[in-house]
């Protein structure tokens, strides 16, 4: 998967996210949104501690993962590279305080 990101540090605290499957890699439509589905779920289940620490520190970001493998994802395969890459974003835009 490939992420794109904005942070703000201005405007209303929290965190939107989009979701894309190529047309190039896929032709059939019910394939790219087969793949969109599964991201957004295993997004749904994991984006709440990174969407909390947003609020408290008063920052947005916007997230953008595009999936750019040439076959159908497996559901527990995009659950783990998800929460993956939450946890990396998570480090990168709110450093832990010590």
């Amino acid at each position: 998967m490939k992420v794109l990101f904005i942070v703000n540090e201005e405007g209303e605290p929290g965190l939107k996210a989009g979701f894309t499957a190529s047309k190039r890699n896929f032709k059939k439509a019910v394939d790219r949104n087969c793949i969109k589905r599964v991201m957004r779920e295993a997004y749904r289940l994991q984006k709440l501690p990174l969407q909390q620490r947003l609020v408290d520190e008063g920052k947005s970001v916007s997230i953008f993962l595009i999936y750019i493998n040439k076959e159908l994802p497996v559901s527990a395969e995009v659950h783990e590279k998800i929460g993956l890459i939450l946890q990396r974003l998570t480090d990168k835009i709110l450093p832990a305080t010590t």
